[in-house]
């Protein structure tokens, strides 16, 4: 049991207490402290003692019940139905060294959570998920319309959770497919965001095969035409090196475009680009929006159900006793 509004049952307590005071010490009580003697005995003469306790504690009943029925007591459960209607979303998120690259500010994969981040912000009933991939990939959130838990596990992705480094965008999207093959045929959608470096060479074969199961795949660039400088970090985040070749010349990371629009291409989806200018989110959404929907979660859920209306009618029927019970002596 729980109350939704427990902060008014404090006004319960000086109830409470001139409750048990006219229980314990009703004989000592002054009833009429401001009538004079002869008053007062012509009052206790014909005073029915037994009613007026009963009318009291009526009304002192009365009162407790209306404070709990404001309080908002509830208790039990009901059984809702919940339908939500919108895609399934699975989002790749590259996670190679050469994302920490900042030719788009702060760098590649802080923009890349950024926009992302105000994506899911934007989704309505859509299920979302996300892989990490590097070298390898790995699902890292399941398929869920948990917003909250969506935006804490993007907030955690960098570049150091896989150790073996590259970038396999076709483990990325095999996976991706796996994650939701499962579910109906229709209206899933993959979100592949990587700066094009496929070290494989499989992405376009694996996208076509996506595409006949009938998963669009939309491809994600993060970089700039020029590229950028890798950046090597102390433990404190601050920048020591950059990265370089084995000459010990330094690498400069160039965003592959064509490998991207090849993907997106063969998946039946679209090619965007997160850079400095712009929310590129906003894009992603309206193509979001756009899609057919269907109905992707239909369940039953319990909660606490309202039950102020016994404690009102109770209060209810109290206040009445304690205002039409006689407390005059019959003749």
């Amino acid at each position: 049991m729980s109350f939704s509004s427990p902060y008014i049952l404090f006004f319960i307590l000086p109830v409470l207490v001139v409750f048990f005071r006219d229980f314990f010490f009703y004989e000592n009580i002054d009833l009429f402290p401001k009538a004079n003697h002869v008053n007062k005995e012509i009052i206790y003469a014909n005073l029915n003692h037994t009613n007026h306790k009963i009318s009291r504690y009526s009304f002192l009943v009365a009162t407790m019940c209306l404070i709990l029925s404001i309080a908002g007591p509830q208790f039990g459960s009901k059984v809702k139905k919940v339908e939500r209607q919108g895609v399934d979303l699975v989002i790749a998120f590259d996670t190679s060294t050469s994302m920490d690259a900042i030719d788009v500010k702060p760098s590649r994969i802080e923009k890349a959570k950024y926009e992302i981040g105000k994506l899911i912000q934007g989704l309505k009933g859509d299920r979302v998920s996300l892989i990490v991939f590097a070298g390898t990939s790995h699902l890292y959130l399941p398929l869920t319309t948990d917003y909250e838990a969506a935006q804490l596990f993007l907030s955690a992705i960098d570049t150091k959770m896989i150790p073996n480094q590259g970038t396999s965008l076709s483990s990325a999207i095999e996976k991706a497919i796996e994650t939701v093959k499962k579910d109906q045929n229709k209206y899933k959608v993959v979100l592949l965001i990587s700066d094009g470096e496929d070290h494989e060479g499989n992405a376009i074969k694996f996208s076509n095969q996506a595409n006949e199961l009938g998963i669009d795949i939309h491809t994600i660039g993060i970089g700039s035409d020029l590229g950028g400088l890798v950046p090597i970090r102390s433990g404190d985040n601050d920048v020591k090196d950059y990265k370089r070749d084995k000459s010990g010349k330094l690498i400069t990371s160039v965003l592959n475009k064509k490998i991207l629009k090849d993907i997106a291409s063969a998946g039946n989806g679209y090619y965007f680009q997160f850079s400095n200018e712009g929310h590129s989110h906003l894009d992603l959404n309206n193509a979001i929006d756009a899609m057919e929907k269907r109905k992707i979660n239909s369940h039953e859920y319990s909660e606490y159900e309202d039950r102020y209306q016994p404690l009102t009618l109770f209060s209810f029927i109290f206040f009445i006793l304690s205002f039409l019970l006689p407390t005059r002596k019959m003749k």
